[in-house]
């Protein structure tokens, strides 16, 4: 299990910064995608922006963008009536089991 996949579980959205060059390195990786230096890890705000989103059933999607840089797709604990586009949101709640889950309120 990797450092992203155990602090999911724990409820912790982390990703891996260059200390060379600060960027962002996403996905997760002990290395800088850019200019290949080592990382360390840091907890993402939960602060983002709604960039997409779609509803099946009674359940909404959404893509949501974190710090500016970094997207994610799971899941909106609200009615899609109430969305638009470019809309705050709140990362309450994130896991890992076999595969990356998120869940986003309307902030």
């Amino acid at each position: 299990m990797t450092v992203f996949e155990r602090e999911l579980k724990n409820g912790k959205f982390v990703c891996s910064e260059c200390v060379n060059c600060n960027k962002l390195v996403w996905p997760p990786s002990d290395f800088c995608n850019s200019c290949f230096s080592k990382v360390r890890w840091r907890q993402l705000s939960t602060a983002a922006v709604l960039v997409e989103f779609s509803k099946k059933d009674d359940t909404v999607f959404c893509i949501a963008e974190l710090e500016g840089t970094i997207r994610v797709m799971g899941a909106l604990e609200t009615d899609a009536k109430e969305l638009t586009v470019g809309q705050e949101l709140h990362l309450v709640k994130c896991d890992y089991d076999g595969k990356e889950k998120f869940v986003f309120h309307v902030k």
